[in-house]
């Protein structure tokens, strides 16, 4: 956590990308499914990418998502980040 900027929309998509869904215990829904994670990685993406815009929309519906995109950070053994492009949303 951060002392300060906790409420900022851009903080709050970033802790909810990297949330795994099942992670939380009393909201098994929040979070991304990474199930995905073993398929071809052209539709891996797309089906992250679509999870993760329902997910956004639903938890945080300050912000529009643009575009989400996968960084493979290691490919080889699984490691990608999520980055999302987002517009609006207040400090709360």
């Amino acid at each position: 956590m951060r002392s300060k900027g906790n409420g900022q929309t851009a903080v709050c998509v970033s802790n909810l990308l990297k949330i795994q869904r099942g992670e939380v215990p009393f909201d098994r829904i929040k979070g991304v499914d990474f199930s995905q994670v073993d398929a071809p990685a052209p539709q891996a993406a797309t089906e992250i990418a679509e999870d993760a815009k329902r997910m956004l929309s639903q938890y945080e519906p300050r912000s529009e998502v643009g575009d989400i995109s996968m960084n493979p950070d290691d490919a080889r053994n699984g490691r990608f980040t999520i980055i999302a492009k987002i517009t609006g949303g207040e400090e709360a």
